[in-house]
């Protein structure tokens, strides 16, 4: 039986492929010794409301198979026949695109379909022209050719479908809202797709929090691809990459249009042009489910809360260990200090975050920590170190600005604030995805992410305020706070080193001169207002200090004006910069390749620049095995070094890939140990 099952589904093939060269024929004609008693797949055309001048009327066609028969997509896929249609409009009128539901795969003796097994409706915008003047009820008819199947037989047919649409509104045709909802939207971002071999990859924008529980492409143009074969799926950050088998003899295009099916009926239409697809990513199991959006958010979560303890956020914990030991006080104190700066942090992860989306919205090619890119926002940054260096050191007290008797609140915030600013230069664990999938999801769904961030960053100090047991592990105030406080100024102050080198790095040494001199100007002001110096007492010597912060100004902006950026490539590990070019040539050479993306103002790039970099032992491993080295620096926001890190999912830095020879790319972690390149150089090859 199973043998003869499968010879009657390949004679049901060979007539589905005489069909479709009897689509001439009308629907009576003989086929398989039967006369067939009208359509299998009943039509119906349906207009959505009255024809206007100058305005646009949307029909539909409705189509309703017959139990066990099936019709098909405009790419009908190995076998079957697509709509056809013949239009009769009034003069000037003009039918658009065709636009189809997501289609179904039906797989036959090995030959791949792209069917609809159930009641579908495609639909047609139909331009009518500004000068129409309607005498009576407007005439339309189409004469509609398609392709009726089951797994055994198949039946060409056809109908002259006719309608008279209406004078006046009569409230519309209910069934237009769910066929619509049954339209896959296209994409507002264009994807792209290269050939490697016999393989066509395509890369598709898709935020990694949207669910793909059984993704599948199909393609419009015909003859491109082998439809039967398994489809292969990665998530690479906010891009979908797919690669499908190329058919024996495909012809390049210029373009590829389709629609990327998400499961149980979803799917969106896609627009593909060539260009670079990512490599490497993860790939998705046989389910093919992509993240969900609540892991998404427990990963911005987690990632915040493991900035406490990374490298670029340490000189910011003096200002938190001083407030954690001032909230001791009361209950009430506590859990003020604990909202204000989990206010303070929360609030500028959104608004950096809402800034990041709206610059990006503008066509600016920027990711995480853009700001530090900006030689001005470095200055003021070293300003506020400059000062706050001071200020833990003892050289002048401010008064304190309260808005309870009992504590701080406007310190705690500012110090929050402060907090989320400079952690910012880092993407830690746990937020690459989610940092990822915020630049292309919704600007809600977006904001909500990078106030989880905000969140996780604020969460120790939050779980202290509340939680007494926690705040009474802490030690009591005392005399003792006096002396932490100033040598709190330390790690302060080599932040504001830090700070003057990146400015050297931004704009050169006189920049960084510049930028020293009104951090010392702004210092001694704030000295002097502290020391009640005030303009009524004294207005010559305010006026000197106004005129002299005016002037460093004036200085730095010039500098910053004409000053290049001076990173140059190299290193003990000979890197030279990255670009498409020296990248390709590079995977040609058939060396493995490394690639780091990093810039001056991320600490945690630099620290693994240290640890694992630039090494003796490193460099020797790397020259045994003729590791190609790359690197993209991203201090002043390269548009190049944004279009890689996109291409990689990834929204800052740092950012590590290796490529092995003919290998697909694999990212590394982004805290990295001594030992980490080292292994990856001496692995056999």
């Amino acid at each position: 039986m199973p043998r003869l099952d499968a010879l009657q589904m390949q004679a049901g093939l060979l007539l589905a492929l005489l069909a479709c060269a009897l689509m001439s024929f009308p629907a009576t004609a003989q086929i398989a010794g039967k006369q067939p008693q009208g359509n299998n797949i009943a039509a119906r055309l349906v207009a959505d409301g009255p024809a206007r001048a100058g305005e646009q009327v949307t029909l539909a066609i409705a189509f309703d198979p017959k139990p066990g028969w099936h019709g098909y997509w405009k790419n009908p896929g190995d076998a079957g026949y697509g709509l056809t249609l013949d239009w009769q409009l009034p003069a000037g009128w003009e039918a658009g695109e065709v636009l189809y539901p997501v289609p179904e795969t039906l797989l036959i003796a090995g030959l791949m379909n792209h069917v609809y097994e159930g009641p579908h409706a495609v639909l047609v915008p139909v331009e009518v022209p500004a000068t129409y003047d309607a005498d009576g009820p407007p005439q339309i008819a189409v004469d509609a050719r398609w392709l009726a199947c089951t797994d055994k037989i198949c039946v060409p047919e056809s109908a002259r479908l006719t309608l008279s649409l209406p004078m006046a509104a009569n409230g519309g045709d209910a069934r237009f809202d769910r066929w619509r909802a049954e339209l896959p939207p296209l994409i507002d971002r264009t994807a792209r797709f290269e050939t490697a071999g016999d393989t066509l990859r395509i890369a598709i924008p898709l935020p990694a929090s949207l669910g793909v529980a059984d993704p599948h492409l199909y393609i419009e143009q015909t003859g491109l691809v082998d439809y039967a074969a398994t489809q292969q799926f990665a998530r690479a950050g906010d891009w979908l990459v797919g690669e499908i088998a190329l058919s024996a003899s495909p012809e390049a295009p210029q373009r590829i249009e389709g629609i990327l099916a998400l499961g149980e009926g979803e799917g969106i239409r896609f627009s593909a042009v060539p260009g670079p697809v990512p490599e490497g990513g993860q790939v998705l199991a046989a389910s093919g489910e992509a993240p969900a959006y609540w892991l998404l958010i427990l990963g911005a979560l987690a990632g915040g809360l493991l900035l406490n303890v990374m490298p670029c956020v340490f000189p910011i914990l003096s200002l938190k260990a001083l407030s954690l030991a001032r909230a001791g006080r009361s209950k009430a104190e506590a859990r003020m200090e604990g909202l204000s700066y989990s206010a303070g942090v929360v609030l500028a992860c959104l608004g950096l975050g809402g800034l990041l989306l709206a610059l990006r919205a503008a066509g600016q090619q920027v990711g995480w920590a853009f700001q530090l890119q900006q030689p001005g926002v470095v200055v003021a940054l070293l300003v506020l170190a400059g000062a706050i260096t001071a200020n833990l050191a003892g050289l002048y007290a401010l008064p304190s600005f309260r808005l309870s008797r009992s504590g701080r609140p406007l310190s705690s915030f500012a110090t929050g604030l402060l907090a989320a600013f400079v952690a910012t230069p880092c993407t830690g664990p746990f937020m690459a995805a989610a940092l990822g999938a915020a630049l292309l999801l919704p600007p809600i769904a977006a904001l909500l992410l990078f106030g989880a961030l905000g969140l996780g960053l604020a969460l120790p100090f939050l779980l202290i305020g509340f939680i007494p047991a926690l705040r009474n592990r802490l030690p009591k105030p005392g005399p003792w706070m006096e002396r932490f406080r100033r040598m709190m100024a330390i790690p302060m102050g080599l932040t504001a080193l830090a700070l003057v080198w990146l400015c050297w790095r931004l704009g050169g040494p006189w920049f960084a001169l510049a930028a020293v001199l009104l951090t010392a100007a702004a210092v001694a002001l704030l000295a002097l207002w502290s020391a009640g110096y005030r303009p009524a007492r004294n207005r010559g010597g305010y006026g000197i200090a106004l005129a002299t912060l005016t002037a460093v100004a004036a200085v730095g902006t010039m500098t910053a004006l004409y000053s290049p950026s001076i990173r140059e490539a190299g290193g003990m590990l000979n890197a030279q910069p990255l670009s498409e070019t020296r990248l390709a040539e590079a995977r040609a050479s058939g060396a493995p390749v490394f690639v780091w993306f990093t810039a001056d103002w991320c600490v945690t790039c630099k620290v693994n620049e240290q640890v694992a970099i630039e090494r003796a032992e490193t460099q020797a491993a790397f020259a045994d095995a003729g590791v190609v080295s790359l690197v993209g620096d991203w201090t002043r926001g390269d548009p190049e070094i944004g279009g890689f890190l996109e291409q990689q999912g990834a929204a800052g830095v740092p950012l590590y890939i290796w490529y092995e020879p003919g290998a697909a790319a694999e990212q590394l972690p982004q805290v990295l140990g001594p030992q980490s390149l080292v292994s990856l150089a001496e692995r056999p090859r």
